[in-house]
Formats: structure tokens, sequence, C-alpha cells
């Protein structure tokens, strides 16, 4: 398969807190969730303590960024409370930043407040599934902490998105929502952005495939790529497995989105996701 990179070249660095990170070669982004309902997680190892170990293991095993979020957005989850997010995750941040200096932090969250509170525990990137529909305040703020933002497509909000999303040209229709935010994003002032497809927020299973197949065609916006694919229910369901036993179809599904074109891997399994693109650079 053709990573097809004859169109806009992408920009291949983010900037933060006076650090560069180089995207040219794919990173990976390790999920650190601080919830009782995650969907795979289910709170494992939520405490404090549990959370440092994974840090530093993830870190350890080769991921170049920690995403750290409070709040569940599986499908059927209700918004969240953005006091009970920064009670969950500003001790969190502030004891990996304080850990691990070195790393690159992301804060999972869709309330503007909180992602205030993360970039000054020590966070580096916002990462915001609602692309600022949830907090119209959400691109102001971010613009003005001078932070890069991932911006996800989403059709509805995670309490009814999976209750039947349609779309006529799924691939054109999340493209030009990815690039309306791009540009909405810009006109706030945010430097840096990275965009997100989305893969199962809103999306049937075909849906998903049809994107992940043309992923190559975002490449068009001239901003890095983010793919959100691992253990998601478009692997669980062709699979016939529960997220336990996603593992293997996750990594098949990664080399894929590098060969379409992809920057970052947000996985919960990051060993295998760094094999993957230690392979992918193998093959080029």
């Amino acid at each position: 398969m053709s990573s097809k990179n004859t169109l806009l070249p992408i920009q291949t660095t983010l900037q933060s807190r006076g650090q560069l990170l180089n995207l040219e070669c794919p990173v990976v982004m390790g999920i650190l969730n601080v919830t009782p309902d995650s969907f795979y997680t289910k709170g494992r190892d939520s405490d404090a303590d549990g959370l440092l170990r994974n840090a530093e293991k993830m870190l350890n095993q080769g991921a170049r960024i920690l995403d750290i979020g409070g709040a569940s957005t599986r499908p059927g989850s209700d918004i969240s409370d953005a006091e009970e997010e920064l009670a969950r995750v500003i001790p969190v941040m502030n004891a990996i930043s304080n850990r691990f200096p070195e790393a690159w932090l992301s804060i999972d969250t869709y309330h503007s407040n909180v992602a205030r509170e993360a970039i000054q525990a020590g966070a580096h990137i916002v990462n915001d599934i609602s692309s600022g529909k949830i907090d119209a305040e959400m691109m102001q703020i971010v613009a003005a902490l001078k932070v890069p933002y991932i911006g996800m497509h989403m059709q509805g909000v995670p309490k009814n998105m999976q209750e039947n999303p349609q779309y006529e040209n799924v691939t054109v229709e999340v493209r030009k929502g990815l690039g309306d935010m791009c540009q909405q994003a810009s006109e706030a002032g945010i430097t840096d952005i990275v965009v997100d497809l989305g893969f199962g927020f809103g999306k049937t299973v075909a849906h998903n495939f049809e994107l992940l197949r043309n992923m190559h065609t975002f490449r068009m916006l001239g901003k890095p790529i983010l793919a959100g694919l691992s253990r998601k229910s478009m692997i669980c369901k062709t699979l016939h497995v529960n997220p336990e036993h996603a593992l293997n179809g996750t990594t098949a599904l990664n080399m894929v989105a590098l060969q379409q074109g992809a920057n970052i891997l947000r996985v919960h399994d990051v060993k295998e996701a760094v094999e993957v693109i230690s392979l992918f650079r193998a093959l080029k």
C-alpha cells in the first residue's frame, strides 16, 4: 500500500515550553487514563503511584508523548464535570512532570479550564476530541497558552455519537471538518495543529476502514496526522474479540496508518507500536 507522500509537505515539528518535538520520524503517544470507566483500562493502576509506574514504563519503551485524560469518552458517556476532571488529572500531571521533566505531556480534555490548569502543571499539548465544539473558549485559551493543539473529528458527542452515524462521503466530510477546524484554530492564533480523524467517534466500522484507506488524502491539510486505532471497536467487531484481545489487530492497523502517512500513533501498548515504527522505517 502506497503512502502517497506527493501532496503537501507536512509540518514535522511541534514547539512547546521551549522544547521542539520532531515528527519527521513517526512517534508514539502512550495513553494514561485517570478514570474508573475507561473502555479498556477500566481504572487499573489509575492511582498516582500506578500512573507513575506506567508513565515510566511507557517512556522506557520509547513513548515520546504521554496523553493524560481524566474523563471517559467511550460511546454513551456523558459530558464530564470539569472540576472532577481537574481533581483527577492535575495531581497526576504535576507528579509525572516533576518525575520525568524531559517527557512531552498531553492533556486529553474538551474543557478549556482543564487545559489551562494542565499546561500550568506541566503539559505541553492540548488534545481535544471535540475540536472546540464543546467549549467555545478552548481555541482562544490554547492560542494564549502558545502550545500545540490536537483537533479531532467527531460526529455528535460521546453520548449519542454511535447511535446512527451517517455520511454521504465520509472521507470528504471528515476532511472538510478537519480543514475547517484547522482554519478556525489558525485564526484563533494557534501555530501548531495536529489532525485526528476520530476513528470510532461517530463512525461505523465501514466508515472507519474507509477513512484508514484514505488517510493519505488528509496530507493535503499540511498538518501532522494522529492515528488513534488502539483496541478500537473497528478491530474488535471485525475480529470478534474484546479490547483485551485486540493488540494484534491494533498492531496490524498501526502499520497501515504509518503507510498512509500517520505521524503519531496513540496507543495503550507502547512497545509494540515502537516496534511497528522500526519495521516501517526499515521498509523505506
